[in-house]
């Protein structure tokens, strides 16, 4: 079996389904049609699959000139249809891993798709995991679903790995293509054919690993160190704010250092689609051993405060002008969770949102990557359309909450009221109606 998969892959003679076509999966599905496999999406969304049908684009990291190009030469399509899992060499799963209401892996997607594949699955077929998730889903999870549901055995009639997804919305740097790869099969062979199918589409390094937990552990090692840094860098700043320190002048000083140090900056909290919540996949998996993740719940606890923080410090700042927030016109400059993308997902500046408006602040924002999106009571919100000196001067405090790129802030620092900065957009500033986080 081993073999046949090498000679398809060598000859680039081999059908690829893409399991889940949002910001992992479709840029994934891209790859393997730009690097020559006949590529089928697969999702349960009939407005992606048509869209994705019509040559649209819909994910940030995507040209779409090259999708259009993809989808017009019959290389690339998509599908609702599970049933064409039958004519699959490789299937690569990308779903979505949520947490429930009680902080637990909700794994109802990855149930739900394997059940779906299981249905259709032939011999001689490579299966991947790609969705983030706790060490050990891909064999007590995925697995046997699979087996249960084809009637086949792993190892002898199918393969199975797991490679985690690493994408970085906005990086123009590190996109889906050139990013290193690492792979862990549940055998040997498993990962020898999922590493060189990887190396056929993709221009990174592609690492081998001795098993899917390896691989699922490694990954969500990635997330936890930047969670836990990013809590330690929360809670600096807001031990400095009380001793009078400038949070951002002292992480400036920190990493001039060579070794042993690597900035990470403050904010009003944590956002995206791995950091906030795949640590806790581990802090729920590790209790199977009896015991507790303390640095992870405890960095968990600073991160999920500072939008909290945020609005306690923003309160502060109208007092000065003897405001309360209760009435106060307030600007939020930026609603995405990070600068110079689209995505909502999780976003701090909508929590940021949502705890103002629960204290009576009027709120709008302003932020030409997202003109409107669903706010937390159900409305339907529009950002400002532009940023005039009228406009700045109306509100008694603009609070930049993501660092995009095309907002001119001399022009805001200019005109605004009182600008409370929790993304040292600004930079060190004299001025007194400039407050920093």
């Amino acid at each position: 079996m081993k073999e046949k998969f090498l000679k398809k892959i060598e000859a680039m003679d081999a059908n690829v389904s893409v399991v889940g076509l949002g910001y992992v999966g479709l840029p994934l599905a891209v790859e393997k049609a730009k690097a020559g496999f006949m590529t089928t999406g697969i999702d349960v969304s009939q407005n992606k699959v048509d869209r994705i049908n019509r040559g649209e684009n819909y994910i940030g990291d995507v040209d779409p000139a090259v999708l259009k190009r993809l989808v017009e030469e019959k290389i690339l399509k998509a599908t609702t249809d599970f049933s064409v899992i039958a004519e699959m060499d490789f299937v690569i799963i990308c779903v979505p891993t949520p947490l429930d209401n009680h902080q637990q892996p909700d794994m109802s997607f990855i149930e739900s798709s394997a059940r779906a594949i299981g249905e259709h699955l032939t011999k001689e077929t490579l299966v991947v995991l790609e969705s983030t998730t706790y060490p050990g889903t891909t064999e007590e999870v995925l697995k046997p679903i699979l087996e249960e549901k084809s009637g086949l055995v792993c190892g002898e009639d199918f393969y199975l790995a797991f490679s985690p997804e690493r994408v970085d919305p906005g990086n123009k740097n590190y996109t889906t293509n050139n990013t290193p790869k690492v792979v862990g099969g549940v055998t040997v062979d498993a990962t020898e054919v999922a590493t060189e199918f990887y190396r056929s589409v993709l221009a990174s390094e592609i690492y081998p690993v001795s098993s899917p937990a390896v691989a699922e552990m490694e990954k969500v090692l990635e997330n936890i160190y930047r969670f836990v840094n990013i809590g330690l860098a929360n809670e600096m700043a807001i031990i400095c704010e009380k001793m009078g320190i400038d949070v951002w002048e002292v992480i400036d000083a920190a990493k001039t250092k060579p070794y042993g140090f690597q900035a990470f900056y403050p904010g009003p909290g944590i956002g995206g689609h791995c950091i906030p919540l795949d640590p806790y996949y581990l802090s729920w998996k590790v209790r199977e051993y009896d015991y507790q993740t303390k640095l992870i719940e405890t960095s968990g606890q600073v991160n999920s405060q500072m939008p909290l923080y945020t609005v306690e410090r923003a309160s502060k700042i109208l007092n000065i002008d003897k405001k309360p927030l209760n009435g106060s016109k307030i600007l939020l400059l930026g609603v995405a969770y990070k600068n110079d993308i689209d995505d909502l997902r999780m976003s701090p500046a909508l929590d940021v949102m949502k705890i103002l408006e629960e204290h009576l602040a009027e709120v709008d924002y302003y932020d030409t990557f997202n003109p409107s999106f669903t706010a937390h009571d159900g409305t339907t919100r529009e950002t400002v359309k532009e940023l005039t000196e009228n406009v700045l001067s109306s509100y008694d405090l603009v609070i930049i909450t993501t660092h995009h790129s095309n907002v001119d802030y001399d022009f805001v620092i200019q005109h605004a009221q009182r600008i409370f900065d929790t993304r040292n957009a600004l930079g060190r500033c004299d001025e007194e109606h400039i407050h920093r986080l």
